[in-house]
């Protein structure tokens, strides 16, 4: 049988919709807070509890010091306690975790147990709905009305509610209470109160959701849905394309004798939806968006100053339909296709050709067609007088506008292009860096300043590109003339020039810094190739030991023997002998001990055994210019120094004289 805990326990995972896991933490951080208020425990001292998950039965555990006599025992305790709970190897001195599980909490302990564990449940039930609802930013959901205020409606969604405000809502709907609608989520928000979910029934995109849920070619991916264009509650018009051949994407929106595309309808209560086949041809895509009206002729012309503006010829009979109610089917269709469309009657676009006759882009053949352009005129005044018009009489005032009014527009749009491409042209001269510099950047007076900030002229780089187009671009400009175009040369030179400046400095600096950095890497290379150096046999740490002193002994002996004295020995080791015998860089000869010879009363001196010849691989140093002969002879050698044989030592030693003190006016010799 389960236990009055695991019942409870069960209960708020099931209600509130939370994992086990975060509500057996809410409970472990209550009951730490009780034991803290229970106890007057510091919040310092670290409180663990540990909760069974199969008898909910919890162990408190409590950090205290292992001490001989225990004076508090709320954070000491004794060797014989921590021996029970399992530390073996606990010391006087240690902190342990000790079993300080209580029987039963205060009247003051449960109740902050209580609140602790609500505010928990409350703060991870938040955090649950927010990460359900914000992965869902962009799906329709299904919500029923529960309350309706004069700002906006309050939709209930389950667990949680969300909010429609004025701007989301359609005009034509009306509303009540517990009323089921279907809304598309627009935006999650995290706030102290939980998360404030925002939802809409105007939106473009809850259109698209609903073509999706009707339509399985949408939701398969056999039909894309390119754009969408909605006035919630009017009407909407859809651009379709297929993806798979041997679809029809309008057929398969529209279902069987409209089964599909009615029950959309119904959902947003009577709203109008034109399905239309999208195109790669902007011109088709355009004649298409504006339907039902049919459409004569489309011009494009993409200006790059105004934008993208398509001039549509429709007849005279269907310039009302192609307009729609106040506008809205020609709004619509721009909004669709992206391209701002003026929409003239056939016959008004005669007249216009007619007066554009002499224009040079008109064509030639039309033009010197006289019999043609009368015709065109009667028609024109047969259309004045309100008489019939025939559609032969329609066929002529096509041709007539096709090859003037159509001739004249694509000769515009083709010099557009041209411009565009110097455009991009000049955009490829100017430095990618200029682009981020501010007008402020160049010393210009402050009217040229404000006028070419009202153009749109707002980076060193937009200036840089007005002039690669040209001065009469500048000169375009509204209150900008010749002595303005002046002055901002100037200003822009001696931007360029301080720039130039800097630009050299930074460069040099760069280039010696390489450098520094080349001799630093050049300097720690090894400059002796393992190859060069000589296969010596290997050499034991005492030998070179040895080695190591015998030299340091003969060149310490041959430095500081006094040039006065060398003549009398046998073997005079001087300061050009020992440069005259120095080690070759590979290697190092054996030094054999200069001979000295004894005095005429002493007595023979006897020969010390030699010490083994050793040769050592030392690196070769850099080389060096070689010192001169006369440089050589400058060493100083140090006086009051000289070698000589000790009779009762047997061996020879180094005599140092010093300079006799105030006290002692002569030299005193000393011996070592």
């Amino acid at each position: 049988m389960k236990s009055e805990f695991l019942l409870a326990f069960n209960e708020i995972c099931e209600a509130r919709g939370l994992p086990k896991e975060e509500v057996i933490e809410a409970l472990k951080t209550a009951l730490v807070s009780a034991y803290r208020r229970d106890n007057q425990v510091s919040n310092s001292q670290n409180i663990v509890v540990e909760i069974d998950p199969r008898t909910g039965d919890p162990t408190i555990l409590a950090e205290k010091e292992v001490v001989d006599s225990v004076l508090d025992n709320r954070t000491e305790v004794t060797m014989e306690e921590a021996l029970r709970n399992g530390h073996t190897k606990a010391q006087y001195g240690d902190v342990v975790m000790v079993d300080s599980t209580t029987a039963g909490f205060g009247r003051i302990a449960a109740q902050t147990a209580k609140q602790v564990l609500l505010q928990r449940v409350r703060e991870a039930e938040r955090e649950q709905l927010y990460e359900d609802f914000s992965g869902r930013e962009g799906e329709l959901v299904n919500g029923t009305v529960q309350s309706i205020s004069g700002q906006h409606l309050t939709i209930g969604l389950g667990r949680t509610e969300a909010i429609m405000p004025k701007s989301q809502q359609v005009p034509r709907e009306r509303y009540r209470p517990h009323d089921k609608i279907r809304v598309y989520v627009l935006e999650v928000r995290r706030t102290n109160r939980g998360p404030q979910i925002f939802v809409s029934r105007n939106h473009r995109n809850l259109l698209r959701r609903l073509l999706e849920l009707e339509v399985p070619e949408i939701y398969n991916g056999q039909v894309e849905i390119k754009s969408i264009a909605r006035e919630a509650g009017q009407r909407s018009k859809v651009a379709v394309q297929a993806l798979q051949p041997g679809v029809d994407p309008v057929g398969a929106c529209v279902g069987m004798r409209g089964v599909r595309i009615q029950s959309i309808v119904r959902e947003l209560n009577d709203e109008k939806i034109d399905v239309i086949e999208w195109d790669g041809d902007q011109r088709i895509f355009i004649a298409k968006a504006l339907s039902p009206a049919r459409v004569s002729h489309v011009f494009l012309d993409d200006d790059p100053n105004e934008g993208k503006t398509a001039v549509v010829i429709v007849p005279d009979d269907q310039l009302s339909l192609a307009i729609g109610r106040e506008g809205q089917n020609a709004r619509l269709a721009a909004k669709l296709t992206g391209w701002r469309i003026d929409i003239k009657s056939l016959t008004e676009a005669a007249y216009e050709s007619l007066d554009n006759l002499d224009h040079p882009a008109a064509d030639a053949n039309i033009r010197e067609n006289l019999e043609l352009v009368e015709k065109a005129r009667l028609i024109l005044a047969k259309k004045e007088a309100n008489r019939p018009i025939t559609s032969e009489d329609y066929h002529v005032l096509d041709r007539v506008v096709g090859g003037i009014e159509g001739r004249i527009i694509a000769e515009r749009a083709a010099a557009h292009d041209d411009l565009r491409k110097k455009r991009a042209i000049a955009r490829r001269s100017v430095p990618e860096s200029e682009w981020e510099v501010p007008l402020d950047a160049l010393d210009l007076p402050g009217r040229i300043h404000n006028l070419l900030l009202d153009n749109n002229v707002e980076t060193v780089g937009d200036l840089l590109l007005t002039l690669e187009m040209g001065d009469h671009v500048f000169l375009n400009f509204k209150g900008l003339g010749d002595v303005a175009l002046e002055t901002t040369k100037e200003s822009l030179a001696a931007y360029q020039k301080e720039r130039a400046k800097q630009m050299a400095k930074a460069t040099a600096k760069a280039a010696v810094e390489m450098a520094e950095a080349a001799e630093v890497a050049e300097l720690e290379v090894d400059v002796l190739p393992a190859a060069e150096t000589e296969e010596l046999e290997p050499m034991t740490a005492a030998e070179l030991t040895a080695a190591d002193e015998v030299v340091a002994d003969e060149r310490l002996a041959a430095d500081e023997l006094p040039e006065d004295e060398l003549p009398e020995m046998e073997t005079a080791v001087t300061p050009e002998a020992i440069d005259e015998v120095a080690p070759e860089p590979e290697t190092i000869p054996a030094v054999e001990e200069p001979a000295v010879v004894a005095p005429a009363e002493a007595k023979p001196v006897p020969e010390k055994p030699k010490k083994p010849v050793v040769q050592i691989a030392r690196p070769v140093p850099m080389e060096k210019e070689e010192e001169p002969a006369q440089k050589k002879k400058s060493k100083k050698s140090r006086k009051g120094k000289q070698l000589v044989f000790d009779e009762d030592a047997g061996e020879v030693v180094i005599k140092r004289k010093r300079k006799g003190s105030r006290r002692r006016e002569e030299w005193d010799e000393y011996d070592f």
